[in-house]
């Protein structure tokens, strides 16, 4: 008699074979009752590897691609028009032009304007960037300030004394400040680590390690996805590398990156979620020139995609909702000015999405050998 995980490998095999299954194939296929079909089939469910639908399973397909641009109505409140909207962005370069974009975009709807400001992910710098904006007269805030280092408790206990509404983009106050005032629009980054791995473990592989860049902000919370992932699904340890590297084209890149292909062609590591698009690009690129075939040999999800659909191959990637982030955050803003009751602090938080291309190929390509 077959064990519970021998059957949840065959499903998924069938699964993967056929696109759907029925219950009652599952039935006469594993030669188990029908109660035991829809246990395995509910627990595969649970775990984000296979979809329930009537009568049957099919493989889960999450839905991806980026938001049409434009605003929702707000399921905050009456927004404040004509308001003066100050944002403070670490950077306006990569991730944060599309956020920015969907606050503009919210903002202008309601007849207000939004002035940016850009600074350093340096405490002192988003203070200084803060005061300019307060000095300018504008009526609230969207901030992405800093939260770990020198000066950012003092920073973040500093806006949540102000007498203008802040809201925090893409931030929460640490576990320091536990009842910090302050609304926050936040993307599931953890969860969307989770998506990439699920992906991969539904084209049958049973390791997938983690690259990661030193230098962005994000990499602890899909790090911390991707961990509670593998431990959730009974992955291999020994293939769950937790690698590191420097950005793509710093220097010393490429001989990094060899190195860590290198270590995973030794521990057999097939599948890799990569954060962010330029270094899965990069990693790619080394692949290449050292013969690995991308998906045929080494399976890549990338996280952000921003440039992924450009890479080659097309790269699977996971993608934040960046524009519908900053049009949240926006809302979140406006309501607090408009509504002048006694108002709950409210933390959003958006799902990512996966968007599926080339870079994982099929499971009869990228399935472990």
């Amino acid at each position: 008699m077959m064990l519970a995980s021998e059957r949840h490998q065959l499903i998924l095999s069938l699964v993967r074979e056929h696109g759907a299954v029925r219950l009652t194939e599952l039935v006469e296929r594993l030669g188990v009752t029908a109660v035991t079909v829809r246990r395995d089939v509910t627990e595969l469910a649970d775990r984000g590897l296979l979809t329930r639908v009537h009568g049957g399973v099919t493989l889960t397909r999450p839905r991806g691609g980026h938001p049409e641009p434009g605003r929702a109505a707000s399921v905050f409140g009456p927004a404040a028009p004509g308001a003066l909207v100050g944002m403070v962005a670490p950077s306006v370069e990569y991730y944060w032009p599309t956020v920015v974009q969907g606050a503009q975009s919210t903002v202008a709807t309601a007849g207000g304007r939004l002035v940016l400001r850009a600074s350093s992910y340096d405490a002192a710098e988003d203070r200084r960037q803060i005061t300019k904006l307060l000095e300018r007269g504008v009526q609230t805030l969207l901030v992405a300030p800093a939260t770990s280092g020198r000066g950012a408790l003092d920073l973040l206990r500093w806006l949540g004394s102000l007498s203008v509404p802040v809201v925090l983009v893409e931030r929460v106050p640490p576990p320091e400040l536990p009842t910090l005032a302050l609304d926050a629009a936040t993307t599931a980054h953890a969860l969307g680590a989770g998506l990439a791995v699920r992906h991969l473990v539904s084209l049958g592989h049973r390791g997938v390690g983690l690259v990661a860049s030193r230098s962005s902000p994000h990499s602890p919370a899909v790090r911390t996805g991707w961990r509670e992932t593998i431990a959730s699904l009974g992955l291999d340890a020994a293939t769950a590398l937790d690698l590191d590297v420097p950005a793509y084209g710093s220097a010393g890149w490429a001989r990094e990156y060899d190195a860590l292909l290198e270590r995973c062609r030794r521990a057999g590591v097939r599948a890799l979620l990569v954060h962010a698009d330029r270094e899965a690009i990069g990693l790619i690129e080394r692949a290449r020139d050292g013969g690995i075939a991308v998906p045929g040999e080494l399976a890549v999800v990338s996280y952000d995609d921003e440039v992924a659909a450009a890479s080659d191959p097309p790269l699977t990637a996971v993608c934040p909702q960046k524009h519908r982030l900053g049009a949240v955050a926006a809302e979140l803003a406006l309501a607090r000015l408009a509504d002048t009751t006694e108002r709950p602090v409210h933390r959003l938080q958006l799902w990512p999405t996966l968007v599926v291309r080339e870079s994982c190929g099929s499971a009869a390509e990228t399935a472990p050998r």
